[in-house]
C-alpha cells in the first residue's frame, strides 16, 4: 500500500500515536508499504507554529528529520501539475493544504490517511486514522 499522511495524522502518529487507530499504526509499521509525508505538511506544519497556532516540542525541521528515520517516511516535493490540480477541484474543502493532498495523492496514486470528514466528500480512496 502507498499512503500519504495528512499533516495531523503524521503529527499523532509521531509524537501521539495512541490517537490513531490500530490499523493505521500497522500500516504505516508495515515495511512492505510505502509512507509519503508531503512538503505541502512540512509546509502547513512551520506555518501554524510561527503564527502560534501550533506549539511543537521540537523545532519542525526536527520533526521531519526524526520522521523520515523513525516513521520510514519518504518526502514528497510539490510539482506544477500537483499545484494546477489543487487549484481545480471542487470546493468541497477550501483548506489549500488539504487540497494539495488530494491532488498528490490523486496524481502519484496515493491512499491519503486523515481524520477529516471534509476529505471524504472528494471520493478518493482514504484510510481512516481515528
Amino acid at each position: 500500500m502507498r499512503l500519504l499522511l495528512d499533516t495531523h495524522v503524521w503529527l499523532w502518529a509521531l509524537t501521539t500515536p495512541e490517537r490513531v487507530n490500530e490499523v493505521v499504526r500497522s500500516a504505516i509499521a508495515d515495511t512492505r508499504n510505502d509512507t509519503v509525508l508531503s512538503v505541502a505538511s512540512a509546509w502547513e506544519l512551520a506555518i501554524k507554529h510561527a503564527a502560534g497556532k501550533l506549539s511543537l516540542a521540537s523545532p519542525a525541521a526536527e520533526l521531519i528529520e526524526v520522521s523520515v528515520q523513525a516513521l520510514r517516511i519518504r518526502l514528497l516535493p510539490i510539482e506544477v501539475d500537483h499545484a494546477l490540480l489543487a487549484a481545480s477541484l471542487p470546493r468541497h474543502h477550501n483548506d489549500p493544504f488539504d487540497r494539495m493532498l488530494i491532488a498528490q495523492s490523486r496524481l502519484a496514486g496515493l491512499t491519503l490517511v486523515t481524520a477529516d470528514a471534509e476529505i471524504r466528500e472528494y471520493g478518493d480512496p482514504l484510510l481512516w486514522a481515528i
